[in-house]
């Protein structure tokens, strides 16, 4: 057992239990990697069924690095548009961070970062929560065991002058499974053909291998060029022998056989 069992994946673990889910390994082949139950990585992977996108920061906000600046600023007791002009930021910039996170006295460059990534998450609203008409007409036809790229298909040829009428089956499939956008309820997925609650990349099966393809082939591009010399045994081609011959030489075949018993 790992040290720390009693605590939860942090998020740069949880991002390589989605790498490993896509890459197709099981819910126990991941718990054994991190010394955790597979129903904790099943917990995971659950709420969501889909990986969520990494998030980045806003090239526009200040930097860890930038609010330290500001910080050792404050504390020389420089202005606020000295500051920014150190920084070549808008002084209204340097104004608003320091005014936002507790003014002069009380600014503090890791708390206001802290506080800055996390009042910078502002979900964006889903399709089907905005239009509910195109969210009727899903849940209608998902009532009717349709799949989503039936119904993303259905839907624009419908309506072929309606842009807002569009709808991709990764929508439906998100809206499905993402059950914190509440808009799509949890007894349509039911109807879905596949009965999982977990999407998997179709590209990969159960034990990680894809399906259909030889693991680790060799192109035959790729044989060397003493296969055309026909030098070697193992290199000398099959014959394809005609109609006529293969009825000319089955006595002889026959014959052999018989003495071979």
């Amino acid at each position: 057992m790992r040290s720390g069992m009693r605590f939860g994946l942090s998020s740069i673990e949880k991002r390589d239990v989605w790498s490993r889910w896509k890459t197709g390994q099981t819910l126990h082949e991941i718990g054994r990697a991190y010394g955790k139950p597979h129903n904790s990585i099943r917990a995971v992977l659950l709420p969501r069924g889909i990986p969520p996108v990494a998030r980045r920061r806003s090239r526009l906000a200040l930097t860890l690095a930038e609010r330290e600046d500001v910080s050792r600023g404050i504390a020389s007791g420089s202005s606020i548009r000295e500051i920014a002009s150190r920084l070549d930021r808008a002084a209204s910039t340097v104004s608003r961070e320091v005014a936002r996170h507790g003014g002069r006295p009380a600014y503090s460059a890791h708390d206001a970062d802290r506080q800055g990534w996390v009042s910078a998450l502002r979900p964006k609203r889903c399709l089907f929560a905005v239009n509910h008409r195109l969210r009727d007409i899903v849940a209608s036809k998902l009532i009717l065991d349709w799949s989503p790229e039936q119904i993303s298909g259905w839907v624009k040829t419908c309506y072929p002058n309606n842009e807002s009428m569009r709808v991709s089956h990764e929508t439906i499939y998100r809206s499905l499974f993402i059950q914190a956008r509440g808009v799509l309820k949890k007894e349509l997925m039911d109807h879905l053909r596949s009965k999982r609650r977990m999407r998997r990349s179709r590209h990969f099966s159960e034990h990680g291998l894809s399906r259909g393809q030889i693991v680790d082939a060799i192109s035959i591009r790729e044989r060397p060029a003493e296969v055309e010399d026909r030098a070697i045994p193992g290199h000398w081609r099959g014959i394809c022998w005609p109609a006529q011959r293969t009825a000319t030489l089955r006595p002889w075949w026959s014959a052999i056989r018989a003495l071979s018993c």
